[in-house]
């Protein structure tokens, strides 16, 4: 179908048939849902009709390929001209199959990884009759008080950027109406959500389009540049404007500047709150704003359908808006094949054969593997199998560890931490006992606990935030661990045994009372279906840790936001015949994060040597060479993410002490040296400067080369231009 029959199609649309097309309501409006269509509650209250129902464009929530064909079938009995519904869904990280939060999956610095989760969810949710998912989140984020950081990739403008196009190839495919295991990919939340003041989600975002452009857009753009076919707006401001009834951000920069043709979709009741937000007196205006602004779909209220129309009949909203509008839709539909198969990928044959079968599973596992952190470890990991282990705590037996946003997912087939370790060595050898609640301990908990340990050679502490603790509304000002976990730890420390921490979260913690005292901590986040087999795997050996850490870990909450890319000010610490307390520090606390971006370990080490550069001078027509040699130091094969950054010394704003430029992941057994080499361009080294003009500048550059942001080497260089 080519673009001139939906124009035919559009023409035989009522002008309220086409504001039809701009609602999404969720799944319960809907007959075959095993509601029958009914509208009760709250959803009544919305003032949801028969009529408003039969005209709606898009449905989200929907689960099963039956309730989708389902509903499908009855919708397009009622529609007019049989126009089929758009079936959008949250999914993650894992339809069914969950894996790693994508904060866990950006640790694995494996774009190959990323793509096949998204690929493997794809295959599911599509199979169940989805087709279009609201992902990836990339966010950029700086604040681990925000609870939804668990679902961006961290707080690096470029690595975000690499990660954005890994999930939206997974998700897309390159045949959206063919392949019908793909679904169409919403990117979100344009713009700058993940910048919200004091960490509090929905919260406001203040800063100068410098910085937006600089460090926040570009992984939107990324997403883009791959293809995503879909835009989500933002629930906060941008320059004191709402994202959902920005014109500047949504017209001017996403569909003028960079061209951007496909779908906007506002979040969740995002057009109504331009009201409360207070840029809107009334639904009307609300509306107004949003569709000036550009927003196609409005999702879960009624300002469009209630009040479009009369904006049409007033001429305060052209109708050529609405057609622009409507079309969009109509060509997602078309690229997606829906007017051609309307039940698209819905199959309840492939959905049983394929969802949460032998080999997702098994891909969850491996990308686990590959996404948990070892922060500490004094000669404690890997276990013996020999060993007697005492796992202790509220995650030892504990399906909740697939995290937010795993919404099909299912704690009972989920693979708890005990049954893990178990698999490993004669059960026999595991001890268990609870230790303490998540929020709560008692006396006889904390003596059962020490008890147990007593008959251990060493304790294996599962700890960590409930998934409700994280995720979307999940900010927290206190984000250490809650103190009965805490008082576990300071109890057993008692035994006098050796010590590790796992930990089951979905941010980046306060680790005080944990890293102190524990001999080894393992992140492991919300690690998804397999994670007990995953943290196993690491915990005896059978994999050697190889994450690196995507979003600093601060030593105190007072530091947030902590972040490796800042600024040097105009009295850094360790200037050079400083007075020391008239520097920029804390005097309580360092400066520095407790681990930086980039950080990790594996049971094995890596030594850096003879860092070369090429030449001392770069122009615009010849980059440079970076070399360096990469050492395994240990007794076993061990996987290094080599990193790249610059520093420009002399910008004409404010540059970074530090940017991530490139980065390799390299596998080396015992012993073995290679030689990593990074090419680094002119246009490696542009940013916006002070009149948004995206250049270089001439003049001197370093250049770090080592394991993370804190540990390289460092040489220089000199742009001419």
């Amino acid at each position: 179908m080519t673009d001139q029959p939906l124009i035919d199609l559009l023409k035989k649309l009522t002008l309220e048939e086409k504001i039809g097309q701009l609602l999404q309501l969720a799944a319960p409006f809907f007959e075959g849902t095993g509601t029958d269509g009914q509208i009760t509650g709250p959803m009544a209250s919305m003032g949801i009709t028969e009529d408003i129902v039969k005209h709606t464009g898009s449905v989200l929530g929907l689960s099963g390929a039956k309730e989708t064909i389902a509903a499908q079938q009855a919708h397009m009995k009622k529609n007019r001209l049989g126009i089929p519904l758009l079936v959008m869904a949250d999914i993650i990280h894992g339809y069914k199959t969950i894996f790693p939060v994508p904060l866990a999956i950006g640790c694995s610095w494996d774009m190959e990884a990323a793509e096949r989760s998204a690929e493997i969810a794809a295959a599911e949710a599509s199979a169940a009759g989805v087709h279009v998912t609201f992902s990836p989140m990339v966010d950029l984020v700086r604040d681990p008080r925000w609870g939804r950081v668990m679902e961006t990739t961290g707080e690096d403008a470029y690595l975000n950027g690499e990660f954005a196009r890994a999930f939206v190839r997974g998700y897309q495919g390159k045949d959206l109406k063919h392949d019908l295991t793909r679904l169409a990919a919403c990117v979100k939340h344009f713009a700058a959500y993940g910048a919200g003041e004091g960490g509090r989600d929905y919260n406001t975002v203040d800063m100068s389009e410098r910085q937006m452009r600089e460090y926040y857009l570009p992984a939107y753009q990324a997403a883009l540049d791959e293809g995503a076919e879909l835009v989500m707006t933002a629930f906060n401001t941008v320059d004191g404007i709402p994202a959902a009834g920005n014109k500047r951000l949504m017209r001017d920069l996403l569909r003028q500047e960079w061209g951007f043709q496909g779908v906007v979709i506002s979040d969740w009741g995002a057009v109504k709150e331009m009201i409360p937000h207070g840029v809107a007196a009334d639904e009307a205006e609300a509306a107004c704003k949003a569709m000036l602004a550009g927003v196609d779909i409005e999702m879960m209220t009624t300002c469009y359908e209630n009040h479009l129309k009369e904006l049409v009949e007033s001429g305060e909203i052209e109708e050529a808006l609405i057609d622009e509008a409507v079309l969009r839709i109509l060509q997602l539909k078309q690229k997606l094949g829906l007017f051609d198969r309307p039940f698209r990928g819905a199959d309840p044959d492939r959905e049983r054969d394929i969802v949460m079968s032998a080999e997702h599973r098994q891909a969850a596992r491996e990308i686990a593997t590959k996404s948990c952190v070892l922060l500490k470890n004094d000669s404690v990991l890997p276990l013996n199998r020999e060993q007697k282990v005492a796992v202790i705590g509220p995650f030892a037996q504990n399906g909740d560890i697939l995290g937010p946003w795993s919404w099909l997912g299912s704690k009972d087939e989920t693979v708890q931490l005990i049954d893990g370790l178990k698999s490993k060595t004669d059960a026999s050898r595991i001890l268990t006992a609870e230790g303490s609640g998540i929020e709560t301990v008692t006396e006889e908990q904390l003596e059962e606990a020490l008890r147990t340990a007593r008959h251990a050679d060493v304790i294996v502490l599962a700890l960590g935030e409930h998934s409700d603790m994280s995720g979307e509304a999940g900010s927290r000002a206190d984000i250490r661990l809650p103190q009965a976990q805490l008082k576990l730890t300071a109890r057993l420390k008692a035994a006098g045994k050796p010590m590790v921490a796992v930990l089951f979260n979905g941010r980046p913690l306060d680790l005080h009372g944990i890293y102190d005292v524990a001999d080894a901590v393992l992140e492991a986040w919300y690690p998804g279906t397999e994670g007990g087999a995953a943290v196993a795997d690491l915990l005896y050996g059978d994999r050697n840790p190889s994450g690196r850490l995507t979003m600093s870990f601060p030593f105190a909450v007072g530091q947030v936001p902590v972040y490796y890319n800042h600024f040097n000010t105009g009295r850094p610490q360790g200037v050079p015949d400083a007075q020391v307390r008239y520097v920029s520090q804390y005097l309580d606390i360092p400066n520095e994060p407790l681990y930086p971006f980039g950080y990790g370990l594996g049971y094995t080490t890596f030594g850096y040597s003879n860092p070369a550069i090429s030449s001392g001078v770069m122009t615009v027509d010849q980059p440079l060479t970076v070399t360096v040699h990469v050492t395994n130091t240990g007794s076993v094969a061990g996987e290094e993410v080599v990193q790249l950054y610059v520093r420009d010394l002399s910008g004409e704003v404010v540059r970074p002490v530090k940017e991530l430029k490139d980065f390799r992941k390299i596998k080396l057994q015992p012993g073995e040296t290679q030689e990593v080499s990074f090419q680094l361009t002119e246009e490696q080294l542009r940013y916006h400067h002070a009149d948004l003009a995206f250049a270089s500048d001439a003049g001197k550059f370093s250049v770090f080369v080592g394991a993370n942001s804190r540990d390289v080497q460092e040489l220089e260089f000199r742009l001419d231009k």
